[in-house]
């Protein structure tokens, strides 16, 4: 039995990065399912605030943002990847998400908001996960 490789063709590569969504993402939902579970509630996505935040907890003035760690970057081993494909685009467009973030976390603070962002990598321990939601939560 043969492995069917991905075919690397611009159509082929477009029709796969339209599949991939920027909300209800399964670290997000695990998130969310976490934090509901832990008693918390919370809007979703409230776009009156910098960034439409995952996680909106207007009585407490946080948020919580749930990143992937290659799209945003992260200093984890998925994070530090980069297509070797088409360096051009990618380079800055990476550039822009985290600057993009950056801007965003300024403007929660401008607005008296705190915020935690839970990269994708950390969700896999489930009592440090709790532990820390409940630290900034608390």
């Amino acid at each position: 039995m043969t492995s069917k490789r991905f075919e690397s063709t611009p159509p082929a590569r477009r029709a796969l990065m339209r599949q991939i969504r920027s909300k209800g993402t399964k670290p997000e939902l695990y998130v969310r399912s976490t934090v509901h579970k832990m008693g918390y509630r919370f809007r979703l996505h409230y776009k009156a605030l910098p960034g439409s935040p995952d996680l909106t907890f207007p009585g407490r003035h946080k948020v919580i943002f749930v990143h992937g760690c290659f799209w945003h970057r992260h200093d984890c081993a998925v994070g530090r990847k980069t297509p070797r494909c088409n360096q051009d685009y990618w380079e800055p467009k990476f550039r822009r998400n985290v600057a993009r973030d950056a801007l965003n976390q300024a403007g929660l603070r401008q607005l008296g908001w705190s915020s935690l962002v839970i990269w994708e990598c950390e969700i896999g321990d489930d009592d440090i996960l709790r532990q820390r939601i409940r630290q900034f939560l608390g």
